[in-house]
């Protein structure tokens, strides 16, 4: 199955293309950045795609007819290059469910479904019209994509976050939200599809739910409580807002006569505890979590961690030296791996929260 993805480079849309990618029976095709904007490599995307996921649209702008006319303009173009190439794809829309409120950007998404709606009858080719609650997760924009990306990002840099109204939130995890796509591609449902919203809550209560994320793991060095899905999908949404120069962090020893005393780990949930010995120019790892929490402590010998967010061609090194023990954490959708850099033999420590989905995989390998 050829799948094509607009607004591949989006928030939604990462994630979507990250998880399809792991699916052996999918081929994605690459959307351009300019495709819009060039009406042959759109006509040649089109007439490539057996499913498109149409994500592409402007969520924010200053006027909100800009809005309005850039979202439909963006539908029209995908019907046109359509009919123009003969192509009938099963175009999947994102909608929203701002679909019935009195704003330009809730009737661009619905005008925008009924278009494509109105193409496929024409044409004889599926559509489907979902319409999607508030998405959150890791790597979302600040101040565009959810208030929960601003306010990880605000408390992270000791910022102030303000609350204007205190709303009550309807959230879906983008980890659930990609898996929803996935399944409505692989069944071919068609027409208008709502997605459920996993988690309610006031804005007031997301925001008190972050400060203590930020108490215990930025402040006291803690990991809170991860026992129930939402506070685990919380908690990695806030630890990708952490920056990298966070890392290595030092753990504070106490030392007499006797030796040294070092506290490895304080968490508020459960966990694994686990070691390795590796010998000297060896290499672990080379994996990513889609949702476990994860540390890695070097206690003896040298090391090399090196992360590599995987739609990304940046590495991130640290080292580390057992004789001044300290830790990485590892974010989720990060490979990640550790090597010996030392002449004697390595020892580290890992920790790993238990994930609350363990029917379903979550570690997946690739180098760095």
């Amino acid at each position: 199955m050829k799948i094509g993805i607009t607004g591949q480079y989006g928030f939604i849309g990462r994630h979507l293309y990250n998880y399809l990618n792991l699916k052996e029976e999918i081929s994605l095709i690459k959307f351009e950045r300019d495709s819009f904007s060039n009406p042959s490599k759109l006509d040649s995307f089109v007439s490539t795609c057996d499913v498109i996921v149409h994500l592409a649209a402007l969520n924010r702008h200053e006027d909100q007819n800009v809005i309005y006319s850039e979202n439909l303009k963006l539908v029209h173009k995908i019907i046109n290059s359509c009919e123009k190439t003969n192509a009938t794809p099963h175009i999947l829309f994102s909608s929203s469910t701002q679909e019935d409120q009195d704003n330009l950007y809730g009737q661009s998404k619905k005008e925008g479904r009924l278009l494509l709606e109105s193409w496929g009858r024409k044409n004889n080719a599926k559509t489907t019209g979902i319409v999607i609650p508030n998405v959150f997760g890791p790597f979302g924009k600040p101040n565009y994509n959810s208030v929960v990306a601003t306010f990880c990002h605000k408390l992270v840099n000791n910022q102030t976050p303000e609350i204007h109204v205190d709303g009550n939130l309807k959230l879906i995890y983008v980890n659930k939200l990609v898996s929803e796509i996935s399944n409505l591609i692989f069944t071919g449902v068609e027409g208008k599809v709502s997605i459920p919203h996993q988690y309610e809550l006031k804005v007031s209560e997301l925001l008190k739910s972050l400060e203590d994320i930020k108490s215990k793991y930025l402040v006291k060095g803690e990991f809170p409580s991860l026992m129930s899905p939402f506070k685990l999908d919380l908690f990695n949404t806030f630890r990708c807002y952490v920056p990298h120069s966070y890392y290595p962090k030092a753990f504070i020893e106490h030392k007499d006569n006797r030796g040294a005393f070092v506290e490895i780990v304080r968490a508020n949930t459960t966990g694994q505890f686990s070691f390795s010995t590796t010998k000297p120019g060896i290499t672990r790892g080379n994996h990513f979590h889609t949702r476990k929490a994860e540390r890695f402590a070097v206690i003896k010998g040298k090391a090399r961690i090196d992360l590599r967010k995987i739609d990304s061609e940046e590495v991130i090194s640290y080292e580390l030296d057992g004789s001044n023990p300290s830790y990485v954490d590892m974010p989720i959708w990060y490979t990640h791996n550790i090597t010996n850099i030392g002449n004697e033999e390595l020892l580290t420590l890992f920790w790993i929260n238990e994930p609350y989905d363990q029917d379903n995989p979550d570690t997946y390998f690739v180098n760095v």
